[in-house]
């Protein structure tokens, strides 16, 4: 009986142990996808980390810069306070009968009566000095409130510039290069262009296109800017590639916000201006404030 047990017994044991190792393999392989959206956002996170902290270091600064200035306005309120305690002790003292006499100040002798006036006037000189303690300690309270509020609004400033930099001068899309438009400080010329070896003609310079990975999102390019060509590879999509041309008070800012097979587009900007432009202006308005000689009026 055990005999024709055991055969079938490993039948069994050996089912279930492929069984077991199917199972495993299918929970890994979900395991696996599973992980996938986490590292997606990991690696979102990681690329979004510098602009964040940036922010958070200004939030930083700016906590702390009002923590000082709130403690230094904090220590003057309190001098102010001391002295003013100080000088209601002394003319409560300067108001309090002398001791000892039960008449009035009129009726007491001459010699009493001039150590009680030179008292009072070293009183008053004492409550003088103590005024003018506190004029200048409510002075410097002013002045510390003066320089917070000036120094909050600069940090202010400068957290919003910063903001302003990273989210409102990249257009991507055509509305929103019409809008950059209408501010009228720079000239846009939009592009759509293939993958070619022949140089496109966008603004001031040459675009040719050499490669477009769409999974990626980011391309090679060669741009021909004052008949000298540069090469840019692995450009990102909305990454900003800023170029200096000589004739030019700012650089040439191009930015890619679409990318297709063999195909991209985006858009060139410039200075409104050249800078010979401005020069030239500059010396006409310079020409213009020129006073004009006196003439010369009968005597």
């Amino acid at each position: 009986m055990d005999e024709s047990y055991s055969p079938q017994y490993d039948s069994d044991v050996r089912t279930k142990r492929d069984q077991l190792e199917t199972s495993e393999r299918a929970a890994f392989r979900f395991n696996w996808w599973s992980l996938l959206p986490w590292m997606v956002a990991l690696i979102v996170a990681l690329t979004a980390y510098p602009y964040i902290s940036s922010e958070r270091q200004s939030n930083r600064d700016l906590a702390s810069q009002n923590q000082r200035l709130a403690a230094s306005l904090a220590q003057f309120q309190s001098q102010l306070r001391s002295m003013s305690d100080r000088l209601s002790d002394l003319q409560t003292k300067a108001l309090a009968p002398v001791p000892g006499t039960t008449q009035p100040l009129t009726r007491l002798r001459p010699a009493s009566a001039v150590r009680n006036d030179s008292r009072f006037a070293k009183l008053q000189s004492q409550i003088s000095e103590q005024q003018k303690q506190i004029e200048g300690a409510r002075e410097d309270i002013e002045r510390t409130k003066n320089d917070l509020s000036q120094t909050r609004g600069n940090l202010q400033n400068n957290i919003s510039s910063t903001k302003t930099e990273l989210n409102g001068s990249i257009a991507r899309t055509h509305d929103e290069v019409v809008v950059l438009q209408k501010r009228g400080e720079r000239n846009y010329y939009e592009f759509a262009i293939d993958k070619s070896k022949q140089f496109s003609h966008v603004g001031p310079m040459g675009i040719s296109l050499r490669k477009a990975d769409t999974k990626h999102k980011h391309f090679d390019m060669t741009m021909r800017v004052d008949d000298n060509e540069l090469t840019k590879n692995g450009v990102n999509l909305y990454e900003t590639v800023w170029i200096s041309l000589g004739d030019r008070p700012q650089p040439v800012e191009l930015v890619v916000n679409k990318i297709a097979k063999n195909h991209i587009e985006g858009y060139v900007s410039e200075p409104k201006y050249k800078k010979s432009e401005l020069q030239s202006t500059a010396s006409t308005n310079s020409v213009s404030n020129v006073a004009k000689p006196l003439s010369t009026q009968p005597h």
